[in-house]
């Protein structure tokens, strides 16, 4: 079982949301670091304890995975893995929804959220994350301990991309918000959890 985590909050309560990448390492906020809490008492709550543990190495990941870990009897050791960086928005990079919308037009980004279609300017090398995540999930066998991954929402969505039939769910998590791949019974990989927040 695969438990995909979107860091918490990187903006405070009123202060406009910007396209934040790769190239931009914003902390926490405080609400972000009790929404990584929450998290952490959620699975330990659930008695999920990790097999492995694969994180961005931008710092809004690591603190949300610490927290987790945190909350683990006993936690594994962490992995860096580049593919679950955020993507680079490219000119786009720190720049606020309207902006955004101004200079590739409300259908590009309504194409990223629901198909992951790349917009242009961004960087994402999406068939090289789809590979990252299809390896992960072909090793995935029945009832194995669950692997933590925590990432940001541009790298998560190519989880489901990866599947060989992508679910009815929106391809977007929100912060502080899980998803879950598992092996069924028959060998089919099934996606009971997306988008749930503790």
């Amino acid at each position: 079982m695969l438990v995909i985590v979107r860091h918490g909050n990187t903006f405070n309560a009123g202060e406009p949301p910007r396209r934040i990448g790769a190239r931009t390492d914003l902390p926490l906020t405080p609400e972000g670091m009790a929404q990584a809490d929450a998290l952490g008492r959620h699975f330990a709550h659930r008695g999920w304890h990790f097999a492995r543990t694969l994180t961005s190495p931008l710092l809004r990941t690591r603190q949300t995975v610490a927290a987790i870990l945190a909350a683990q009897a006993t936690p594994t050791s962490l992995e860096s893995a580049e593919f679950l960086r955020e993507i680079d928005h490219g000119p786009d990079e720190n720049l606020t929804e309207p902006e955004v919308v101004a200079r590739i037009g409300q259908p590009a980004l309504t194409a990223w959220d629901e198909h992951a279609i790349v917009p242009p300017g961004w960087t994402v090398d999406a068939d090289r994350r789809i590979g990252a995540w299809q390896a992960l999930l072909d090793a995935l066998a029945l009832d194995q301990s669950p692997i933590l991954l925590v990432t940001s929402n541009g790298a998560a969505r190519f989880a489901l991309k990866a599947l060989p039939t992508l679910p009815p769910v929106p391809l977007k998590l929100a912060t502080g918000s899980y998803g879950v791949i598992r092996r069924n019974y028959d060998g089919t990989l099934a996606v009971p959890i997306w988008g749930q927040r503790p």
